[in-house]
């Protein structure tokens, strides 16, 4: 098994070109509807395990690479009122550009006959409209798929072996089947490919790098699977 390592909100970075869209929203930028706060840290903490690996920092306000094409978040409120062949070619330049390496890659792993885990790395704010989120980590995925329901139970009981007081869920605080980039890839590789949205609590975030122990836990049950049950 081959395992590919995203992430696709690692940072609030704004080009220079699209810089005017965001004046005087820096601290937007900052919070967590500009990026996944410690995810790009955990990102980097886990890819010496992957096969493939690739992140984004440009910002998910500029253009949200983890939304369908169709949908009405693709952009935000700032680069909604950008003109069709803008937005054209910021779909071009940067949706694109990543998604198709990451698609690509994987059609290459099942071709020559593996079978691909893809962790997706994200956080959550643990706050939101006054909502408590009473999770430390949590496992999305398409229950109707068997490769995945299995592999997220595995791994939940791996992370808790390692620490029991670790509150982990299923597809929460949101579905694993709702729209997304592993929701896509799963439409096109029907079989041999198992697609998990890993999502962290942002209070184990502090200046944009997650809590050491956590890295380390994740890494110690990736690490057992790399050598192991990956095989």
């Amino acid at each position: 098994m081959k395992l590919v390592l995203t992430c696709e909100h690692g940072g609030n970075f704004i080009p220079k070109n699209y810089k005017l869209l965001f004046n005087d929203q820096q601290d937007i930028l900052n919070s967590h509807r500009g990026y996944d706060l410690g995810s790009l840290d955990l990102f980097k903490h886990l890819k010496p395990l992957s096969n493939f690996s690739i992140s984004s920092e440009t910002s998910r306000l500029l253009i949200e690479l983890n939304r369908s094409l169709h949908h009405r978040k693709l952009f935000s409120e700032f680069s909604n009122g950008l003109s069709k062949t803008e937005k054209k070619q910021l779909i071009e330049s940067y949706y694109l550009v990543y998604r198709n390496k990451v698609e690509n890659q994987i059609e290459n792993f099942i071709n020559a006959g593996e079978t691909v885990l893809h962790l997706s790395i994200h956080s959550f704010t643990p706050i939101l409209n006054d909502d408590f989120r009473n999770c430390d980590f949590s496992l999305l995925f398409d229950s109707r798929r068997s490769s995945e329901k299995q592999f997220s139970i595995s791994l939940k009981e791996d992370i808790l072996k390692i620490n029991p007081y670790y509150k982990v869920r299923y597809n929460y605080p949101y579905l694993g089947k709702a729209d997304g980039f592993t929701t896509y890839l799963r439409k096109q590789f029907l079989e041999n490919y198992i697609g998990i949205e890993l999502e962290i609590n942002q209070k184990f975030s502090k200046n944009n790098v997650l809590d050491s122990q956590i890295k380390q836990d994740l890494y110690a049950v990736l690490e057992s699977y790399s050598t192991g049950k990956l095989k």
